[in-house]
């Protein structure tokens, strides 16, 4: 089974383009979801403001880190997710949802092709 797995994670690190960034666009889809929820329940006072400062960093640095990891870092969703990093830490969840569901067209466009 090991000898299986070790030429399926090389094809998968030679492959290029879209198909290569999924995960990443997923990453960065469910990110600016969960920082949507967060400024949601911070403008209700539901969580302290070292939570949210905590979170709203975790957020930017995980999506940075995703963006980075491109391998198509001029396409629109890269675009689409260096907008989301230029939301302010308090972007209005409806502005950040938009980028997510931006974010799934391209990733479920691409689970189909």
């Amino acid at each position: 089974m090991r000898w299986l797995l070790l030429p399926l994670l090389l094809l998968a690190a030679c492959s290029k383009g879209p198909e290569a960034d999924l995960p990443y666009i997923s990453q960065a889809r469910s990110l600016a979801a969960e920082w949507a929820l967060i400024n949601e329940q911070a403008s209700q006072g539901k969580l302290t403001p070292t939570y949210i400062e905590t979170m709203r960093k975790s957020v930017r640095e995980q999506l940075q880190t995703s963006a980075k990891a491109l391998s198509e870092p001029q396409s629109g969703y890269a675009k689409e997710i260096q907008a989301v990093l230029k939301e302010p830490d308090g972007a209005r969840p409806e502005e950040l949802r938009a980028h997510a569901a931006r974010l799934k067209q391209v990733e479920d466009s691409l689970e189909s092709a």
